[in-house]
């Protein structure tokens, strides 16, 4: 199995991306600087940088911070927590320091302001008043301070005050920023690096404050910021906290990004080759011995940069470079070329979330070997495609296996008779599963199901994640208001085919927990349904799931507007001619 953490080695053809990220921390006519990485949650945002951090790592003139923001969330205020982390990180090297000390001192002290400052306005403190500080004192002084040492609580409370006074945390800032720069040339550090991480993991408070900190104090000197986030994100949480301009159409989200990321490398998703060459080396690594292994990527990567824009890793390649190990390894070819374009396609090219499809494969055969039952690795992840991606289908023909453990529904499938399964034959992606090999049709796949079982109802424990964007427009979809339904639908049409799935099956879990049919669940499936073609198979199937009895007449108008937008409005009849008979003549007579 692999670790889900950034990566040591370049699976994902990030060498462009890379070279550019190292080129700007390089260049220090373009210090101080920040850097932002965008891409999708799990597209490898973290592994670029790691990359590219790793050469920088090896000066000791250069200091490289790492700093996890969504690990600091909740138990300290992000402004100060990323101050003090750096701070810490110089300090590491105490030779760096040692004629520095009261620079590093002052900074401490600076922070340690900042922190009470924090704190006195999460009690809800007036700072500029006694009775405010006195509330705070009950938290910030010692229990011994009680009514027989008024005086020293009245001394207590006055050097607060003068130390939280608004004017002196200004002119705070202004030196810190002095002090912070001094430091670097003090300790003749020539860079300092700190990537950000998770950011876009936190709460808008967090994600503000910590970008506050970039702004305001450190923004000095050879620095770099380095942001990894997803965009939208990061975007939204500024969003949150500003309100529009009356009047103007700004996107403040944006704006603000723009003025704060100089340099913003956008991640692309991967495309069917590059996913394919990502699980030939994640295939490869788990076969190989890890020097082997080494000088093979060399070799492909070799390759790859004398023909980028058609490189095909087969066979003949790799026997060319071994041919013991082409001999050894046909079979993680094979697979990688069996799964990439669907896995591609229905993850969005996603390869946090291919990574997760591989280890559930490889936990299934881990299960299998535990009772030492051989399953055939290409068979078991064809049929596993079909359970993360059409799991109404998978349901449908794990529930319908003869004697001896064969699928009538998978032989006609994979021989394009749709008969039993109307709603699927005009889905794409299940056409396009017909052509992976190898056929199930003569198969007994009563072991493999065995291993699956926990999938065949509710949720699956190897279930894949819905990713942060999913998340977000199921929130929305669920908020209760016309303009953000609308919108979730419309941006909906950006996620890949695993997190569609996913929100319909949501979807109609909602829409089942009402004895009484929802009308606003109703109208939410069955338009989320009728914007995505390879969701109108499942959403079919849902349909016929549902008492015909509960369908009212105000519902019709959603069926009839599905039904028109079907490429076979055959499919559907079914579900209709069970309907009362006023809702089967409105949808007869609009449809």
């Amino acid at each position: 199995m692999w670790k889900d953490s950034e990566a040591e080695i370049d699976f994902l053809d990030f060498d462009y991306l890379i070279g550019v990220l190292k080129d700007i921390i390089d260049n220090e006519d373009l210090l101080p600087a920040t850097i932002g990485v965008y891409g999708d949650w799990g597209s490898g945002k973290s592994s670029l940088i790691r990359l590219a951090m790793n050469d920088f790592e090896e000066n000791k003139n250069i200091v490289c911070l790492n700093f996890n923001a969504w690990l600091f969330e909740s138990y300290e205020d992000a402004k100060t927590s990323l101050l003090g982390s750096i701070l810490d990180k110089i300090c590491e090297e105490k030779t760096r320091v040692e004629k520095a000390t009261e620079i590093v001192e002052a900074l401490y002290k600076s922070i340690d302001k900042l922190k009470l400052f924090k704190k006195s306005f999460l009690f809800g403190m007036d700072i500029a008043t006694t009775g405010g500080i006195l509330s705070a004192l009950s938290i910030l002084i010692n229990e011994s301070v009680k009514k027989d040492h008024t005086n020293i609580k009245e001394k207590i409370t006055e050097n607060i005050k003068n130390e939280l006074n608004e004017n002196s945390i200004r002119n705070d800032i202004k030196e810190f920023r002095k002090q912070f720069n001094d430091l670097l040339e003090v300790t003749k550090i020539d860079k300092l690096i700190i990537f950000i991480d998770e950011l876009d993991r936190c709460s808008p408070d967090t994600i503000l404050s910590t970008l506050e900190a970039i702004r305001l104090f450190l923004f000095t000197g050879n620095t770099v910021f380095i942001i990894g986030a997803d965009e939208r994100q990061i975007a939204y949480a500024v969003k949150s906290k500003f309100r529009e301009i009356k009047g103007q159409e700004i996107d403040i989200g944006k704006e603000y990004l723009e003025k704060l990321i100089q340099y913003p490398i956008r991640i692309p998703r991967l495309n069917s080759k590059e996913m394919e060459f990502y699980m030939i080396c994640l295939l490869l690594q788990k076969k190989l011995e890890s020097d082997k292994f080494a000088e093979l990527i060399d070799y492909l990567n070799n390759k790859k940069r004398e023909r980028f824009l058609d490189f095909n890793v087969d066979y003949e390649l790799i026997a060319n470079f071994d041919k013991d190990v082409a001999d050894d390894t046909r079979d993680e070819i094979t697979i990688a070329k069996q799964l990439s374009p669907i896995l591609s396609a229905g993850l969005n090219g996603n390869p946090r979330q291919c990574k997760r499809f591989l280890n559930s494969l490889s936990m299934r055969e881990k299960m299998a070997s535990f009772r030492n039952v051989d399953l055939d690795r290409k068979v078991l992840a064809k049929i596993m495609l079909l359970e993360y991606f059409k799991p109404v289908l998978f349901e449908t023909i794990c529930s319908n296996l003869d004697s001896k453990g064969m699928s009538s529904h998978i032989k006609e499938i994979e021989n394009n008779d749709f008969q039993k399964n109307k709603e699927y034959e005009n889905d794409s992606w299940v056409k396009n599963w017909i052509d992976v090999e190898p056929s199930l049709s003569g198969i007994n796949l009563t072991k493999y199901l065995y291993f699956l079982r926990e999938s065949n109802k509710g949720f699956s424990t190897m279930e894949p994640d819905i990713s942060k964007e999913g998340k977000e427009i199921l929130k929305q979809l669920l908020s209760g208001s016309e303009i953000a339904e609308k919108r979730a639908i419309e941006e909906s049409k950006s996620l890949g085919n695993l997190d569609l799935q996913k929100i319909l099956e949501i979807l109609y879990s909602k829409l089942m927990d009402d004895d009484n049919l929802d009308n606003n669940s109703f109208k939410i499936f069955m338009r989320f349904a009728e914007m995505h073609k390879d969701l109108q198979g499942d959403a079919i199937k849902y349909l016929k799931s549902i008492n015909p009895d509960k369908i009212k007449i105000v519902q019709a108008p959603l069926i009839t507007s599905f039904k028109n937008n079907l490429e076979n409005k055959e499919i559907i009849d079914d579900f209709i001619n069970g309907l009362t008979s006023d809702v089967k003549e409105y949808i007869s007579k609009e449809g």
